[in-house]
């Protein structure tokens, strides 16, 4: 099984398909907040959800962390105002719609480094959070591509938020080295 900063810090969760469940919900409620902690961007607006997502991938482990980003997105996707701005199918399909399925695949693949021992130490969370970030840039904007083309795309919807994701990144590597150190398991 793997070890991760939730089963550390939460006994039992490794064992108990509630709390797991409760975790999951818990989580997708957060990532919905953290949606609408934002400043008002074109075409996608700066929310924290970045940094909710990267954390959870970090600290639940990709199947949770996964579980989580999709619960939240089905609830977005049946019309719940989870999103930075809008619901439904329609709001996925939009221009925010690759930094959405970036989320998932994200989530996941810092869920599984994390699994690996990365994002104990501010060098790993580094590697970790930067791999993560590249994901959600990278499947965004191959998405929004398709409505502004690529070099708008670029524009609009990687370089005014690279200070911001520093600052995430930074965020995240402040928080999970000492989170380990808290739970005594670095």
């Amino acid at each position: 099984m793997t070890t991760t900063l939730a089963t550390h810090a939460i006994p039992g969760l490794a064992s108990s398909s509630l709390q797991k469940g409760l975790v999951i919900v818990l989580g997708s409620v957060l990532l919905a907040v953290s949606a609408k902690v934002q400043v008002p961007f074109w075409p996608v607006p700066m929310t924290m959800q970045t940094f909710v997502v990267l954390l959870f991938g970090a600290a639940l482990g990709w199947r949770m962390a996964g579980a989580t980003v999709l619960a939240y997105l089905a609830q977005g996707a049946f019309g719940l105002p989870v999103f930075a701005g809008g619901a439904g199918l329609a709001y996925m399909a939009g221009p925010t719609g690759g930094y959405l399925a970036g989320f998932l695949l994200a989530a996941v693949t810092v869920g599984w480094l994390a699994g690996r021992g990365f994002g104990r130490t501010i060098p790993t969370t580094f590697a970790v959070m930067l791999v993560g970030q590249a994901i959600i840039f990278g499947l965004g904007v191959v998405w929004l591509s398709g409505f502004i083309g690529f070099e708008k795309a670029i524009a609009a919807g990687v370089t005014p938020f690279l200070l911001a994701e520093g600052f995430k990144i930074a965020l995240a590597c402040a928080v999970l080295p000492l989170a380990w150190k808290l739970v005594g398991r670095v």
